[in-house]
Formats: structure tokens, sequence, C-alpha cells
């Protein structure tokens, strides 16, 4: 195959490793730097273009979008996508991971294991939020933050609130996240390379730090997962929009629970650990996929005039449990995609397959049928009709006494906040802002 890869560090380790496993394979591979290549738009095709000339075909780009460079790398890679390129790191993949917030989101509403997590902005909420996430000690993250930097420990409910307080005043937005006790200092990465893990090390922090990460004086060892690690590792790729991804996960009382999921993973400290080839098997893996390029699914089955992709529940006492796909959906011009029943991912499941309570239905088909299988109080009106506007459309309702217009009481007091914490935890969130 040919192959461009899409990398700004060409001389990183992951960058030639992939290279010399790309060659010793017989392709043909290039190094594209990734804000050279410029998006040529019109009507009549999709092109691109490197140092001012078109690019040649290629039957595959593998991305190494950096963090700098995510919106104008995701640009790149979904152009890529529109010329019918293949890419096992999809332009949504990357955006998806990138923002933790959505990432959290979405892992949370497919169901996989996660730290109790929580976001707010208003001041008073700050309190309530910690106590929901189990209280102190917790864990605040920086949605802009790598590699570890950006992450706080806060010991104590009172030292929570005023570094959120602080680094909120400073136009950071934060997670409030529980503090896994029982994994501290430790984290696994999983590699996730199409449906499978193929390579996976535990990671280790120097000395008293909580944070893993190798840049931080971290030490690796390979590890051996269970199988409902690697099921919830490639759920949780696969939920982002990866087939090449570094899933992290920490090591809970009750399992596994995914922290973070990378759309560029390092392999210096997975193929150091584990001494395996794993640039080869990604390169293998895009190889033997080159002929199926990932399509935006509910974009192009929605362009049929009623029809399109929607998720459905069966609920508590659903009339679907008990019935059949091919009775309860097949029937009423419904094909199910995919059923989600608890870890196990089941595609183009049989039409003999009996549904049960708490099944999750992708399906593609009637949309007039699927929206009679709702629940009264989830029903969207289909056709909303504007009203007249109000004789008094904006009436005069002042603000609550003491309370601004972003929601804010007052100002914080920022020197009180810093002298009222110890001083690692001030050094912490010096390091935190810089680097973030």
């Amino acid at each position: 195959m040919k192959l461009a890869i899409l990398s700004r560090q060409p001389r990183s380790y992951s960058t030639r490793r992939l290279v010399a496993a790309a060659r010793d394979r017989g392709h043909d591979v290039e190094i594209l730097d990734t804000i050279r290549l410029a998006l040529d738009l019109n009507a009549e095709h999709h092109d691109l273009l490197y140092r001012g000339e078109h690019v040649a075909d290629y039957d595959a780009v593998l991305p190494r979008i950096g963090a700098s460079v995510t919106f104008y790398g995701t640009a790149v890679v979904r152009q890529f996508e529109q010329m019918d390129v293949y890419t096992p790191t999809t332009s949504d993949g990357i955006a998806n991971s990138r923002d933790k917030l959505r990432a959290i989101q979405l892992l949370a509403r497919n169901s996989i294991p996660i730290p109790d997590t929580t976001f707010v902005r208003v001041r008073t909420d700050v309190r309530p939020a910690i106590e929901r996430v189990g209280g102190a000690p917790v864990v605040i993250k920086l949605l802009e933050g790598t590699q570890g930097i950006g992450v706080i420990l806060a010991p104590e409910a009172e030292v929570a609130e005023t570094v959120i307080e602080t680094l909120q005043w400073t136009r950071q937005n934060v997670l409030i996240q529980r503090f896994i006790s029982e994994s501290r200092g430790r984290d696994i990465r999983a590699f996730v390379v199409g449906d499978q893990v193929i390579a996976s090390m535990r990671r280790i922090g120097a000395g008293d730090e909580f944070r893993s990460n190798v840049h931080r004086g971290g030490r690796t060892e390979q590890v051996e997962l269970d199988d409902q690690s690697r099921r919830i590792a490639v759920r949780a790729a696969h939920t982002m929009g990866l087939r090449v991804a570094g899933v992290d996960m920490l090591e809970g009382h009750d399992g596994p629970l995914v922290m973070e999921v990378n759309s560029s993973p390092g392999l210096e400290g997975i193929e150091g650990a584990t001494h395996l080839d794993v640039a080869g098997a990604v390169i293998d893996y895009v190889a033997s996929q080159v002929d199926f390029p990932d399509l935006d699914v509910r974009q192009r089955l929605a362009n049929t005039p009623g029809y399109g992709v929607a998720e459905l529940f069966v609920g508590p006492g659903a009339d679907l449990i008990g019935q059949t796909i091919r009775a309860g959906l097949r029937d009423r011009d419904i094909s199910v995609l995919t059923l989600v029943r608890g870890d196990n991912v089941i595609p183009n499941p049989r039409e003999d397959r009996i549904l049960e309570e708490d099944d999750r239905l992708l399906c593609f088909g009637s949309l007039s049928e699927m929206r009679t299988l709702i629940p009264a109080r989830r029903r969207r009106r289909a056709r909303p009709k504007p009203k007249p506007l109000p004789e008094d459309p904006l009436p005069r309702d002042p603000l609550p006494t003491g309370e601004a217009a972003d929601g804010r009481s007052e100002r914080p007091a920022v020197m009180r906040a810093v002298v009222a914490m110890s001083i690692p935890a001030a050094a912490t969130i010096a390091e935190s802002v810089v680097g973030g």
C-alpha cells in the first residue's frame, strides 16, 4: 500500500518505528508535516496540496496529531476521509479523545466504567460536586492538560474549592473526579489495534507521585490483562471512533476504570516494556483495512427522506421485551445494526434473537416507526410550529442580589486561595496553569 504518516516530528521514536515497520513490509511510506497540507475545497472535488503540490493518491493515512495542532490536524484528516482514504484514527476520534469532557460524556453514555466525574462552572456548585464524587481527596483535571500536567490531587474539600475557584478565574475549565486510592501512582496502558488489545503495560509513578506518567519519571512493566479489561479497553477506543488507541485505565476494587483514551499513543514506552513489535501490528492492521474506508454512517443513511439512524433503549416494561428482533423491529421496517447488552457488543444480530430489558439498539429504518417506540415523555414534536411572540418578550427580571450575569457571586480571593493552601499544592497549581 501507499501510506502517508502525518507527523510534525519525523525524528521521534514513534514516527521512525512506523516508517521502519512499513518499509520492512514492502510498503511505500511518506511523512507529511500536518500543517504544510492545504485543503482544496470546491463542489466538484476534494483535494489536498502539500507544499503547493497536489498530494499523490494514498491508500491509507496514519495520523500522529499533536495536541497543539488538534484543530488543523482534524481538518486535514477529515479531508483525507472525504477523499475516501482509509485511516484507523478518524477525525471525529481525534476530536472526541482530545476533549476530556466530551470523552467522559461518551464513555458514560455507553456504560463504560469510569471514575465518578462532575463538571461545574458556578462557585456555589463546587462543594456539592465534590460531595457527589465521594468527597475529598479529589482529583482536579484541566481539560487542556497533557502528560500529567494539569492534574491536581486535592487532599481536602476546602483546598479543592480554592484550587477550582482559582483555576476557573483564570478561565480554565476543570473536571472534578473521584480519587481511586487503591491505584494511587499506578495505571494500565492498553494498546488497542482493531478489535483487540495487542500489548499492555503498567505504569508506576516515582516515589509518592500519584501520577504515573513516564514523562514524570515513572517506570513501566509488562502486564497481562484479563478478558474484562480487554473488552472495556476495546469498547472505549471504538466509542471514541478510534481503531488504534492507547486506553489508560485505573485498577479499582470493582474492576478497571477508564481514565483517558489517547488517539496518538507513543510507541517507545509500550515497545520497551513488552518487547513486542507494536508498530508492525499497527501497519499490518492498516494494510488489511485499506479497502474499507470509514464512512459516516448516519450521514450516508440519512439521505433517504423519512429514514435515519437512531438508538433505541429497551427500558423496564417495554413492549419489545421478550420479542424477537424480527417481530419487534424488522417487521416495522427497522434494521438493527448493533445490539449492546451489558459489556457485550453484538454487531448485526440475528433476527431471531430475543430482546431483553436494558438492551441498547443502534437502528436504521423508518423514523416514524422508531418514534412510536420512544416513551411518550422522551418524544419530541416532529414538526414544531412557531407561535406569535408574547406582548412582552423580554420581561424585566432582575438578577438575584449579589449574583453577576455569569453566575459568579463575587471575585474569588486569589491571594487568600494561595495563602490558605500548602506550599506543595501551590506549586502544583502554578505548574498546572503554566503547563496548560
